[in-house]
């Protein structure tokens, strides 16, 4: 039984200069808690490359080219039948995967850490997990303003 959040973090090989798992797991326990997401609950963060992000971009959502983060999530969206949870009592999210050359990139382009990128990437994922939605300019409006107040509140772990 979980008794804290249990973040499991998988950092492919290449990405040695990638934040370690420790601080990822301290961004997503922190984008929990400002979430209000319980402590019986887990998810996983994936830390990869172009090349495989870009085959499960195509593999699962059918859009055959790299993206920055894909959210992979286990709690039914709205009209979304269930799947089969579990008789632990924890709450399972979902999987993050996010692209850290693409990381890399963005952070280059906005003009700022690599790390601040990664939170950000880390927090429009679990944001994704917790049912929030980007594909019309409303939902994406609510999730950009939820986004930007999460990263302030963990604006001090990002240096």
């Amino acid at each position: 039984m979980i008794t804290q959040v249990e973040i499991n973090v998988l950092v492919d090989e290449g990405f040695a200069e990638c934040p370690d798992a420790s601080w990822l797991q301290g961004v997503a326990e922190r984008v929990l808690a400002a979430q209000g997401v319980g402590s019986q609950s887990e998810l996983g963060l994936v830390i990869t490359g172009q090349e495989r992000i870009q085959e499960l971009n195509r593999n699962y959502l059918g859009k055959d080219s790299p993206t920055d983060v894909i959210a992979f999530h286990m709690l039914p969206a709205e009209g979304e039948a269930p799947f089969v949870q579990p008789t632990d009592g924890v709450l399972h999210l979902g999987e993050v995967v996010i692209s850290y050359p693409q990381a890399v990139v963005q952070a280059e382009q906005q003009g700022h850490s690599i790390r601040k990128e990664i939170a950000i990437l880390t927090i429009h994922g679990i944001l994704h997990l917790l049912g929030y939605q980007d594909e019309e300019p409303e939902l994406r409006r609510r999730m950009a303003a939820r986004e930007a107040e999460v990263l302030g509140l963990i604006e001090d772990i990002l240096k």
